[in-house]
C-alpha cells in the first residue's frame, strides 16, 4: 500500500501522522513530502517514511502514484498554509486517483465547523480510517 503523507509549515502534524500510520500500517510503503525543508526534516526525524522529498514538483509526481494521500486539509486548497499550497499541488491533490484523508484544521482564514482544537480524536478517526482502507474496505 502506498501512502502518501504531505505537510508545511514546521512539519509537526506530518510526523504525528507518519509516526501513527507506521503503526497502523506497518508494511505501508510511506511517502513523506513537505512543502518546504523544515517540514520535510521534521518529518524526516520521526523514521517512519520509507521516501522524502521536498517541494511543489515532489508533491505533483508523489500524488501521481499513491494509493492513498493523507494531510492536513489545506493540502487540497490552493493558497493555504499561508501560501505553501500552490495551485498546481492542491490541482493535483485534489485530482489524483487517490484515497484522500484530510486533517481539518482551523488555521489560515479557514473555520472547520465541528472541530475542536487540538482534538487527538481526529488522528484517532484517521487512523482507524487508513486502517479500513488497508485491509480492502471501501471509504465512506
Amino acid at each position: 500500500m502506498k501512502i502518501l503523507v504531505i505537510d508545511g509549515q514546521g512539519g509537526r502534524l506530518g510526523r504525528k501522522l507518519l509516526e501513527n500510520i507506521r503503526k497502523t500500517c506497518p508494511d505501508a510503503e510511506i511517502t513523506a513530502v513537505g512543502t518546504n525543508s523544515i517540514a520535510t526534516e521534521n518529518m524526516m526525524n520521526s523514521n517512519c517514511a520509507n521516501h522524502l522529498a521536498t517541494g511543489e514538483n515532489a508533491v505533483i509526481v508523489a500524488c501521481r502514484t499513491a494509493r492513498v494521500i493523507i494531510g492536513p486539509f489545506g493540502i487540497a486548497t490552493a493558497d493555504a498554509m499561508m501560501g505553501e499550497i500552490s495551485p498546481a499541488m492542491a490541482n493535483a491533490v485534489a485530482s489524483s486517483a487517490a484515497y484522500r484523508i484530510l486533517i481539518p484544521m482551523n488555521l489560515c482564514n479557514t473555520y472547520v465547523a465541528g472541530v475542536t482544537s487540538g482534538s487527538a480524536a481526529i488522528l484517532e478517526d484517521a487512523m482507524q480510517h487508513l486502517r479500513k482502507i488497508v485491509d480492502g474496505g471501501k471509504g465512506s
